[in-house]
């Protein structure tokens, strides 16, 4: 038995019955991740059912050609395969590399999902010297542990498991295995662009390595391993300290810490914690200039809400909490009218937020019976010609139903202690230009059903939504 073989057979030991999608793309590690994995499910050494999918990213000229070759090779070895085509749209900041990868990780996880396939080993031929490179790569971003722990033999990705079986197994391991199995396999011809940083370290930087230590790829992936055990230790103290500082999600389930429980902690423990936290909720690392300007806003003053915006989020602090949320729209333009002639006769209407604030359920009653826990209620006088929905104001004085005075509206939003950049998220109804309610807030009293009024005076019912 080869090293391969006893390498796959050893990894599935712990997975023996466990579905596997082999990411292949038709390369020689991938080919012979296919070989070695159909020869023994062949030979009844394993009894996991395989399938395989082919990524068609469509940036080479030899694309289709790579799409029916990896259709030959599946068909050979009785391997069902799914071709999945993607679009490549490159942005600023991102690698076409990085780009690629994404695409590729969310077309394996769209297959398992169109499979039906349960707990799926997600395959790919990863090896000893892609560890190195990657390694390289993160320790030339300037990297901490949890970058320079480079790649993990498995992690969970969505509800199955992403498996690097062969991250021990050489470059000349994998090419040998090839060899002596008489296989033929895909040549990238981009992989000799070494504009590519991770070209270039395969074609210049690791060979010449190599040449002085023989062993550096073996060497450097003891490292990663190191660095991944140091980032576990770290993850157990940020836990710990997560379980100190975290305060209950906030009604628009914004996770939350406490500030004063953050500035117990030491710098380093402050930064580590802060990580923890913002790779829990499935946003990027920040970086240490980033946290270094978290920590100054934290101490700015009092009746300051400083706002630190970092890509798809944002860390936002108000009173002595701080708030994970993610970057919102504007939404000052936004506004909406309700036909009333048109809700008299159809009775329900319902207007679709922006920015993924839900849903309004907007519906005529005539008996608070019909009204739910969820929902506010307010009369509608005999004079009003239109309804208005928008989140935008100029400051009016209002009365609402729990007050004896009227104030202005800012203020009243202050009374009720919303976070200011809620307050730019609060659906307002007007009545004709008067403010009727702040939705989740408050009905003004002259419309409200707790003040006297006719029998029979029409009411609508506003039912919000959330997602």
């Amino acid at each position: 038995m080869n090293t391969i073989q006893s390498t796959l057979l050893h990894f599935l030991a712990a997975y023996p019955k466990q579905p596997i999608l082999i990411a292949y793309s038709g390369g020689v590690d991938s080919q012979v991740l296919l070989d070695c994995l159909s020869g023994l499910k062949h030979a009844k050494k394993i009894h996991n059912p395989l399938y395989a999918c082919h990524v068609n990213h469509g940036l080479s000229k030899n694309a289709t050609q790579w799409q029916q070759f990896a259709q030959q090779q599946c068909q050979q070895r009785h391997v069902a395969l799914t071709v999945c085509s993607v679009n490549i749209n490159r942005k600023n900041q991102q690698s076409l590399e990085e780009l690629a990868r994404d695409a590729r990780y969310k077309a394996l996880i769209k297959t398992a999902e169109r499979q039906k396939l349960s707990n799926a080993l997600i395959m790919t031929g990863h090896h000893q010297d892609d560890q190195s490179e990657t390694f390289l790569l993160a320790l030339k971003r300037g990297s901490g542990l949890k970058g320079l722990s480079a790649m993990a033999s498995s992690s969970v990705i969505n509800s199955h498991l992403l498996a690097r079986p062969l991250l021990n197994c050489s470059r000349d391991t994998i090419i040998n295995y090839a060899n002596e199995q008489q296989l033929i396999w895909i040549e990238d011809e981009s992989n000799s662009d070494i504009h590519f940083d991770r070209n270039f370290l395969r074609q210049i930087i690791i060979p010449k390595l190599k040449q002085r230590w023989p062993s550096i790829t073996r060497t450097i992936s003891r490292s990663s391993e190191h660095c991944r055990d140091g980032q576990l230790l770290l993850d157990e103290l940020a836990q710990d300290d997560l379980q100190a500082c975290c305060l209950a999600a906030s009604k628009q389930n914004e996770q939350a810490l406490s500030i004063s429980q953050l500035a117990t902690l030491s710098s380093l423990r402050f930064n580590n914690v802060l990580r923890y936290f913002i790779a829990s909720q499935g946003y990027k690392m920040p970086s240490s200039e980033q946290l270094k300007q978290v920590l100054l806003q934290l101490n700015a003053k009092e009746d300051k809400s400083p706002c630190i915006t970092m890509g798809k989020y944002a860390l936002r602090r108000f009173q002595d909490t701080l708030f994970l949320t993610p970057v919102f729209a504007d939404l000052s333009s936004f506004s909406t009218s309700i036909d009333l002639t048109l809700l008299r006769v159809e009775k329900v209407q319902k207007i679709t937020l922006p920015d993924e604030l839900g849903l309004l359920q907007l519906e005529l009653i005539h008996t608070h019976k019909e009204t739910t826990e969820e929902s506010i209620v307010m009369l509608i006088p005999d004079t009003v010609e239109n309804i208005t929905i928008t989140f935008n104001h100029k400051n009016p004085r209002c009365l609402p139903d729990y007050r004896q005075h009227s104030r202005s509206l800012k203020k009243i939003l202050q009374e009720l202690n919303i976070a200011p950049w809620q307050r730019k998220r609060i659906p307002f109804v007007y009545f004709d230009n008067e403010l009727a309610a702040a939705l989740g807030g408050f009905v003004c009293k002259p419309f409200s059903i707790k003040s006297s009024f006719k029998t029979n005076q029409p009411m609508i019912k506003i039912n919000w939504l959330k997602v």
